[in-house]
């Protein structure tokens, strides 16, 4: 039921945004945080999307990390610090135990900082799936 909530939220975020959200979950880290998420973002094909603008939130639970990776369409538009209201909504959950909520605040926040540089269109397809990928 965690994961049907988390697949919601992304489904709900996405109404928003023209932007794909998609969430890797496992457990060790066995490299870098970032060049670990930097992998799956690639082996998940989210570079996929007509505007290049899917998002992977990437959880290490073992080792208490995520990363959060845009696709270039994002990164060439947003500030460097386009991120961080996300990064602070995972990790308050997550420094208080509740991971599953702290994903979903995530996830709820990607899509509406999503929306001011690609909104939602008429004609938007979901192009990656939302279903939680597992390592």
């Amino acid at each position: 039921s965690d994961e049907q909530e988390v697949i919601k939220a992304i489904q709900e975020a996405e109404k928003n945004t023209s932007g794909e959200i998609r969430i890797h979950i496992e457990g060790k880290l066995n490299k870098d945080a970032y060049e670990r998420a930097l992998e799956v973002f690639n082996s998940l094909e989210m570079y996929n999307t007509e505007q290049r603008n899917g998002v992977l939130i990437y959880v290490a639970t073992e080792d208490q990390k995520f990363v959060i990776c845009g696709d270039e369409g994002i990164n060439k538009v947003v500030a460097d610090d386009f991120w961080d209201c996300t990064r602070d909504a995972i990790a308050e959950q997550f420094k208080n135990k509740k991971f599953k909520d702290g994903i979903i605040s995530g996830i709820l926040n990607a899509g509406e900082q999503l929306k001011q540089f690609f909104p939602y269109q008429k004609n938007d397809t979901n192009e990656l799936s939302n279903e939680i990928s597992k390592g």
